[in-house]
């Protein structure tokens, strides 16, 4: 209110400074004389003021008007002037306008009208780090696998894009299934990028699937410097990886780089079970039993298993039945009610041929956790303590219905393995691998249902027999598996 107020009053003071200024003009004498060719214009003071300001608004304009004509000339050259300018922000926004409809295709899925979105905005916008990945990925959704993988490789040529050219040149060498391309791939775009997780990750498995362990552990390495993984997890899985390297020199026979590998790895996770069975044998190699129980008890403790039971009687491969009992009594007093422990002691029993001790070590764990290895031993315990065919056959035919007990199962993909690989064999994911039991029953064989005649004196009668029921059972779980699946040798069988 008082801003327009004082804008009034400053009106009024300038029409009557105007009016007394043109006052003084018209009482003024003199003026101004102008001569054109020989005639005389005479003018008075006011119309020679007014004729000032007329003449200073021409000479503006004329001005205006040249550099009109000169900006017009420059744009026709090709100039950078206001009037390009001006066509040049209606073009951006025409472009960034095409950006922004074919990122919305992009997310509703449709790749043909964000390829055509994309093709617009290039034709608008001078900005290819832009254009060509809104091309490559419309591309790659449209199924023009072709067009994308040129656009990625024109990232590939600029240095700000580059890293997003050689990750997708590489998911597509993933798609085809060109592994060993891709790795390289791979390697380029950790070299270019290396806090990323997702190409940590992809590196990581190619590497392991490739079974280069020493780079994966350089790569795993990266991943707890850059924050991407705890230091928990990264212990474990480092401890697979030089686990894997272990067995990658093992194969090679050079045991001693294999026995300190796998001794390494099992400090660094004394929970991993093949770790632990590798570094047990390391040390019988070396003749220090007494630390070979030692890591295998601390696994054992932490998850019994069969493999461990074996490593631990390798220790003492010569002992009686008798000491063999006496000796696991350190393994059986830990988790004495897992089912695990319950069959390693009725096994036990059995080689000890004390069967009234392996039936009450079994107890109820057919009925609590039936599983064919349960049932086995009570097969072997019967026929042990002189029952008749028919009863032995009874326990064996309810072996062939009963669930396989606990496997290497791959919790990614419920792929079951027959022993522990650091990578599963049918997705390739790493460290996958639990002992557990796998959702479906038509599984192999769990290798716990061949521990008795291991535990057992080779050539004894226990031995013999056991074996005997075992292959028995193994022959027949192949039937049924293939009655299970329908296999056309299903009646012959």
């Amino acid at each position: 209110m008082i801003w327009s107020l004082f804008k009034i009053i400053f009106f009024v003071c300038a029409v009557a400074a105007l009016a007394l200024g043109a006052g003084y003009l018209l009482e003024a004498e003199g003026g101004l004389t102008v001569v054109v060719g020989g005639r005389e214009y005479p003018f008075g003071p006011l119309e020679s003021v007014i004729a000032l300001f007329a003449l200073v608004i021409v000479i503006w304009l004329g001005l205006k008007l040249l550099g009109l004509l000169i900006a017009l000339w420059k744009f026709l050259n090709g100039d950078e002037t206001a009037l390009s300018r001006y066509f040049a922000r209606n073009k951006a926004a025409k472009g960034f306008d095409a950006i922004a409809e074919g990122m919305m295709a992009l997310a509703s899925g449709e790749g043909r009208v964000a390829l055509a979105k994309a093709e617009k905005a290039d034709r608008y916008l001078n900005r290819p780090e832009l254009t060509n990945l809104l091309t490559a990925q419309a591309a790659e959704m449209a199924g023009d696998r072709k067009k994308a993988e040129e656009t990625y490789r024109k990232l590939v040529q600029s240095e700000s894009t580059r890293f997003v050219g050689v990750r997708g040149i590489m998911k597509q060498k993933l798609a085809d299934g060109d592994t060993d391309t891709a790795l390289k791939l791979a390697e380029k775009a950790f070299a270019l990028k290396p806090k990323h997780e997702d190409t940590q990750d992809v590196l990581l498995k190619l590497q392991a699937a490739d079974e280069d362990w020493t780079g994966a552990r350089k790569t795993l390495s990266a991943k707890l410097r850059y924050g991407s993984m705890p230091r928990d997890l990264h212990k474990r899985r480092d401890a697979v990886l030089a686990l894997s390297e272990a067995k990658k020199i093992f194969d090679e026979d050079q045991t001693i780089e294999a026995r300190e590998a796998a001794i390494a790895a099992n400090k660094q996770s004394p929970d991993l079970i093949p770790a632990a069975v590798m570094a047990a044998q390391g040390y019988i190699e070396k003749g220090q039993k007494k630390y070979a129980a030692r890591v295998l008890k601390k696994a054992w403790e932490a998850q019994p298993h069969p493999d461990l039971a074996a490593a631990f009687a390798a220790i003492e491969p010569d002992e009686t039945p008798t000491a063999r009992l006496k000796r696991f009594g350190q393994l059986g007093r830990v988790h004495p009610d897992s089912s695990e422990t319950k069959m390693l002691m009725s096994e036990l029993n059995i080689a000890a041929e004390d069967f009234p001790a392996a039936r009450r070590a079994l107890g109820d764990l057919f009925e609590t956790d039936p599983t064919i290895r349960s049932a086995t031993l009570m097969a072997a315990i019967e026929r042990g303590q002189g029952a008749s065919d028919a009863v032995v056959q009874g326990w064996l035919t309810r072996a062939l219905s009963a669930p396989r007990g606990p496997q290497w199962v791959c919790d990614n993909c419920q792929n079951i393995e027959p022993e522990w690989t650091p990578t599963c064999n049918n997705c390739a994911a790493f460290d996958t691998l639990t002992w557990k039991r796998p959702p479906s029953a038509m599984v192999a064989m769990p290798g716990g249902t061949e521990m008795l005649p291991l535990l057992a004196p080779k050539g004894s009668d226990v031995a013999d027999t056991t074996s005997a029921v075992v292959e028995t059972t193994a022959a027949d779980s192949d039937v049924i598996e293939a009655e299970d699946l329908g296999n056309p040798q299903k009646k012959g069988a």
